[in-house]
């Protein structure tokens, strides 16, 4: 069995880290004008490969409040906890595949980091070509305030949707590291997350393929372990019975001496 890491180094590697990824988003915020030229790019880019409007998804979820006020909740409320109690599993549970995982997450996340920097991007709650509306601000609950450049949150680090990616993520990695059919069920988390962040207007389909496309290639670089297979029983040929024993057979009759036989009469 693979040992677990450190603790304390592990817990002061991800707060690191964490930090490090608050830190570049905040320094991305405020690029008005190059996030709105950008979202209108990936809009028609979008409809030239002729995805589906987010407008439309949008408007069929809008049908029922309550689902729209069940996914606003699951977009708010999901995304990070998730995270961090899949790190607790990880690490306690499948400490073979702790470390895999953890780097693979580094890596996606330090991408998405990279591309929020090159590529700010307003979403499409903000980018009203597309009519569609901040669902979490008219049904809650809310996530954003209105768009500053001083704010903490960059609301234009939309490209790639780590939302997306992490849920991927976890579902790959349960898939990965557990055995049973079942495990396939894991993949209605990420399912579910890509309607939340559509229908909510918080990002576009590209968000999501990108964020799925840097996975695949990191994931191609950096191989899962292999989950060993339960030993299989061997088991060991009969030893042959004995033979049953053969009954002793009768002493042959020993013949009687000329001499010693009666003299013949004669008549």
């Amino acid at each position: 069995m693979t040992s677990r890491p450190p603790l304390i180094r592990e817990l002061l590697l991800i707060v690191a880290l964490y930090t490090g990824y608050k830190v570049g988003r905040r320094a991305a915020n405020g690029q008005f004008s190059e996030a709105f030229e950008n979202a209108e790019r990936i809009w028609d880019l979008e409809r030239a490969l002729r995805l589906p409007s987010e407008a439309w998804v949008q408007d069929v979820v809008l049908h029922s409040e309550t689902l729209i006020r069940a996914i606003n909740v699951y977009y708010a409320t999901v995304h990070f906890p998730a995270m961090v109690l899949f790190l607790v599993y990880m690490y306690w549970r499948r400490p073979g595949h702790y470390l895999w995982f953890r780097w693979v997450l580094t890596w996606l996340t330090g991408a998405a980091l990279v591309l929020h920097l090159l590529m700010p991007l307003a979403p499409p709650r903000l980018f009203r070509t597309g009519d569609m509306v901040d669902t979490s601000a008219v049904y809650g609950p809310g996530v954003y305030e209105e768009p500053d450049p001083d704010s903490m949150s960059n609301q234009f680090a939309a490209m790639p949707s780590l939302h997306v990616g992490w849920a991927v993520l976890i579902a790959l990695t349960l898939i990965v590291a557990t055995r049973g059919r079942l495990r396939w069920l894991w993949l209605i988390h990420p399912l579910i997350t890509v309607l939340a962040v559509i229908a909510t207007g918080h990002h576009y389909w590209m968000d999501g393929i990108v964020a799925c496309a840097l996975l695949a290639v990191i994931v191609a670089v950096l191989r899962p372990p292999l989950v060993p297979r339960p030993p299989v029983e061997v088991l060991e040929p009969a030893a042959p019975r004995p033979a049953a024993e053969k009954p002793p057979l009768p002493p042959e009759p020993v013949p009687t001496p000329a001499a010693a036989r009666p003299a013949r009469r004669e008549s």
